[in-house]
């Protein structure tokens, strides 16, 4: 019996160490491929965005980044994040402690429910929010009579953002305190501790690199939504056209420069999140 357990491990052994040591030909050919990939669909658009946006030299450029237009396209985009990031990410936390910690009827589904802007193309759900709040919409009436308006205006092009983006931190946090369990958090309430103090002094220490992760990943999708924008925006220039739009619009004007400046603030941007992204899932994975 112990000699069939030795050549089964032996074979293992050998199958381990064949899958180890590939033949120098298929290592290289995979290597080359994955750089070939990436020069061809990474590094050549950035540096064709870079050789655009600077083609008529570092004057042009920046005169096209002072435009009137661009920077309330940037202030649009930034106004957009600032107010989503934080609303998605308070809903992230309350619905995965919800999720984790107790057990309700339709968990399942709320957890279904939290997948659906993955599943739903942006642009649908642009075109839902325009049949809800637009002019001929659900309520449409309603908000013309109140003044109120939603669609081709900023509440829209919020609205449409967090619908895209709010899936981001949930889904970061859910699998990790599903994983951590609630022992401790219940040791903690057994000594005294607040429900507050509980999540401030247990639960967040052990969460704050994906909920960060979570966080960057929002805001990167938040800056550089489109479709669902596109949608609900109106493409009025200096109002409603975040960033992304404000590329397209130039780049259909004939704008070279215009559209690839914006488009290198985008790029900077990615780059950035790129970063900061590889920083956090080393922090998570040295956790």
């Amino acid at each position: 019996m112990s000699a069939i357990i030795q050549a089964t491990n032996n074979t293992k052994a050998q199958l381990q160490h064949h899958a180890l040591h590939e033949p120098t030909w298929v290592k290289t050919s995979l290597i080359v491929i994955a750089v070939g990939f990436l020069v061809l669909f990474l590094c050549l658009p950035l540096g064709l965005v870079l050789f655009q946006a600077f083609s008529k030299g570092w004057g042009a450029y920046w005169l096209a980044l002072t435009q009137p237009d661009t920077q309330a396209a940037i202030r649009l985009t930034l106004l957009t994040a600032l107010v989503t990031v934080p609303l998605n990410t308070v809903f992230g936390v309350s619905a995965a402690w919800a999720i984790t910690r107790f057990e309700f009827k339709g968990k399942s589904f709320l957890t279904t429910l939290i997948d659906l802007p993955f599943s739903v193309s942006p642009v649908i759900s642009g075109v839902i929010f325009v049949l809800l709040f637009g002019a001929e919409g659900v309520f449409g009436e309603w908000l013309a009579e109140h003044d109120v308006k939603i669609i081709f205006a900023v509440p829209g092009i919020i609205l449409a953002t967090s619908f895209v983006t709010f899936p981001f931190v949930a889904r970061q946090l859910i699998p990790l305190m599903q994983e951590m369990g609630n022992e401790e958090e219940e040791a903690a309430l057994s000594l005294g501790a607040s429900g507050w103090k509980t999540f401030c002094q247990i639960t967040l220490p052990n969460i704050k690199w994906a909920l960060l992760y979570g966080v960057l990943l929002c805001n990167a999708r938040a800056m550089g939504e489109f479709g669902a924008v596109s949608v609900v925006s109106g493409h009025i220039r200096g109002m409603t056209n975040t960033l992304p739009l404000h590329v397209e619009v130039s780049y259909n004007d004939y704008d070279v420069v215009g559209a690839f400046a914006g488009a290198s603030i985008l790029a900077g941007l990615a780059i950035v999140t790129l970063i900061l992204k590889s920083v956090l899932e080393w922090k998570q994975g040295d956790r």
